[in-house]
């Protein structure tokens, strides 16, 4: 089954896991800051199933309740699977495939409306060095 452009779905081929792809990811991956979000992105050489793959995180260190660190991590899932297209046919329209992973920074939990900007910031960001 063909997937459209505009499929707004998060689908599990587009979750980054597996301990070599992370440590790949975060020891030779490039990052910038759009506070509260750290991205950390990194183009791969392996053929993937979807174009970009994307890890969420939320550190214990910053959030400690679990419901918070989870809720935080569904508002950043959802931020980005509403804004994902441009970076999605950026990188298929040049042929690479994408690692990303956003770390969230604050010791507070954030507004959907926050988190959204600056996911679409991030994203614009990724448009434009992939």
């Amino acid at each position: 089954m063909d997937v459209p452009l505009t499929d707004r779905h998060f689908r599990k081929e587009e979750r980054l896991c597996g301990e070599i792809r992370t440590t790949k990811l975060f020891a030779n991956g490039k990052g910038f800051i759009v506070y509260p979000l750290r991205v950390v992105y990194r183009k791969s050489e392996i053929a993937e199933k979807a174009p970009v793959r994307i890890l969420v995180s939320v550190p214990k260190k910053k959030l400690k309740h679990a419901t918070d660190r989870n809720r935080v991590k569904r508002l950043m899932r959802e931020a980005y699977r509403l804004h994902k297209e441009n970076l999605v046919q950026a990188t298929l329209q040049k042929g690479v495939f994408l690692h990303v992973g956003f770390i969230y920074l604050d010791s507070k939990p954030c507004d959907y409306r926050i988190i959204e900007e600056k996911i679409k910031i991030a994203l614009s960001k990724l448009v434009v060095s992939s």
